[in-house]
């Protein structure tokens, strides 16, 4: 079914995680006012033999909280799921809803948080407690190789489930980071509508990470 995990199976959070009372919180009043809405931990998407992990942040409050797939139905999704379709790393066509039929083809997308946060702004002991349920579905990539951190928390928690140390690895868009298990991380600044809007992120800059990461696995491949 389009938007549940495709990966073998792995300690993801369950429906009901309690493990962050703010997040339980927030969630279980969503479902009140919203009960046709996803409102649960948002597995990850994509493709099972990717060698490209994205990481965002946290489901979006319209987006993924609403639909269940990463990056779908806000502001955000437009800009990622064309620049992965660009680079030939998406088939089909993004239509904002997880029955659209688009799906990955060598990439993946997991959040640094899975749960929907209040104000798109997790706390860092929410990041740190959910940190295993990204270690997870990295680990079950056998052919993972480079991971593309949107944003400074996917950043630092990136970072952290892959075994770096965050002072000798500071966040800046376009930086590149290879981690102890040999594995780059690339980064960049989120693809929120907020910082499409403000100019922070362009399409040009986005398309610029992703065009360095193919060209980068294409020769990790040869």
């Amino acid at each position: 079914m389009a938007g549940e995990s495709p990966l073998p199976p792995f300690a993801g959070p369950p429906r009901d995680c309690p493990l962050c009372p703010r997040l339980v919180a927030f969630r279980q009043e969503q479902r009140a006012v919203r009960p046709d809405w996803f409102n649960a931990p948002v597995p990850p998407f994509g493709d099972p033999d990717a060698w490209l992990a994205v990481v965002g942040l946290a489901p979006g409050l319209q987006g993924a909280n609403r639909t269940g797939r990463p990056f779908t139905g806000d502001g955000a999704g437009p800009l990622l799921y064309g620049t992965l379709a660009k680079f030939g790393l998406a088939e089909g066509t993004y239509g904002a809803s997880p029955d659209d039929g688009l799906r990955l083809a060598g990439a993946i997308i997991v959040n640094a948080v899975s749960c929907v946060p209040p104000q798109n702004k997790p706390t860092p002991e929410e990041v740190r407690t959910c940190r295993p349920f990204l270690e997870a579905p990295l680990e079950a990539l056998p052919n993972l190789r480079i991971v593309v951190a949107l944003g400074q928390i996917a950043h630092q928690s990136a970072v952290k489930a892959l075994g770096g140390k965050l002072p000798k690895l500071p966040f800046a868009h376009g930086a590149e980071h290879r981690l102890p298990s040999g594995l780059l991380l690339i980064d960049s600044y989120h693809c929120s509508r907020y910082n499409q809007n403000t100019g922070r992120l362009t399409d040009a800059m986005f398309e610029a990470i992703f065009a360095r990461a193919v060209a980068l696995g294409n020769a990790a491949r040869k």
